[in-house]
């Protein structure tokens, strides 16, 4: 018997078992029907996400599908295989490993992915801006933890632009912060190839921005992919419609989750999205020690107003340059 003190005892319902690891293989099972037990995790505006059980490996994943309305619209099938394909390139720890890319038993397309756990970054963000959560929000995260978050995050960028690949919808909900301090960066759906324009023919694929007002403007001037990424957090070149983006739109994108996660402040937020628009073109945010009365440490102020920096040549030309820098402030 062991005597191992209790505090060290395995969690009472751990993921692996022995349950889960010495069975016969199921016989000839087929690619879709290996998967058991569907628990809808999320909803979003194109996808379901479900937890599955693989029984052929013995694990829980993450399955998304289309949604049933769109999973045959060619459009939507393209940019689906597009994110599906982008994700499983990024090999990197802050990215979430693909599985598997199939169809489903209703001939809709599905991609697997390892199930992650613990809450994005805005959810934390969101708590640190509660009154009652604050305090407690506050003691686990504070300046320092949420710029090292950022920092994990960015190295998962610099990852995607040394494969020649842009991110263009870093916010903090695309954050994923693991129960054991783990951080991962989601959502490569609007993902682009480095150096090449958009087809002006292909799908849609623009993230669904937090509610800032005039939505049916919204989505009149982000269809059709003419704008690509969430408003609060697009870059200048973004706003403006250019055509090639390279790492320094994903600087700026980083540098608005920094500002935010240190000021708890939007920085370009206005009342419209063409009024976010003006600001992210023409105007400059206070530092985050200003806006927040020195609250905020000064030392992070360069760093992050590096990344807001309106011309591309202005700010942090690499990735790694700006996680690099962050390290030292930190």
């Amino acid at each position: 018997m062991s005597n191992a003190p209790a505090e060290h005892a395995p969690a009472a319902d751990p993921d692996i078992s022995l349950a889960a690891t010495d069975y016969e293989l199921p016989p000839k099972v087929g690619e879709f029907e290996k998967y058991a037990d569907f628990r809808e995790m999320a909803t979003g505006g194109k996808a379901v996400l479900h937890a599955v059980y693989d029984q052929i490996v013995g694990r829980t994943v993450c399955m998304k599908r289309l949604k049933p309305d769109i999973k045959d619209d060619p459009a939507e099938q393209r940019r689906f295989l597009r994110e599906a394909r982008v994700t499983a390139q990024m090999a990197h720890p802050n990215t979430v490993p693909v599985y598997e890319i199939g169809r489903d038993d209703a001939g809709g397309i599905y991609f697997t992915m390892k199930k992650i756990s613990g809450r994005n970054f805005f959810d934390v963000l969101r708590d640190l801006a509660d009154d009652e959560k604050k305090a407690s929000a506050g003691e686990a995260f504070p300046f320092e933890r949420r710029l090292a978050v950022c920092a994990d995050a960015g190295l998962a960028l610099a990852y995607a632009h040394a494969h020649g690949v842009v991110h263009r919808d870093v916010k903090p909900e695309n954050i994923w912060v693991g129960r054991f301090g783990e951080v991962t960066l989601l959502d490569w759906g609007v993902a682009k190839v480095w150096g090449k324009a958009d087809d002006p023919n292909g799908p849609e694929m623009t993230a669904a921005p937090r509610d800032i007002g005039e939505s049916d403007q919204l989505r009149t001037l982000t269809r059709h992919g003419q704008l690509l990424g969430t408003p609060l957090y697009m870059s200048p070149e973004q706003v403006l419609g250019h055509k090639y983006l390279d790492e320094r739109s994903d600087v700026f994108g980083l540098g608005i989750v920094m500002y935010e996660a240190l000021t708890l402040i939007e920085p370009f937020r206005g009342r419209t999205v063409r009024s976010t628009f003006d600001y992210i073109i023409h105007d400059r945010p206070k530092p985050p020690s200003v806006v927040t009365d020195g609250r905020v440490p000064e030392k992070f102020d360069a760093v992050v107003m590096k990344a807001l920096e309106k011309k591309a040549d202005d700010r942090w030309q690499r990735m790694l340059d700006c996680v690099e820098a962050i390290r030292e402030v930190i």
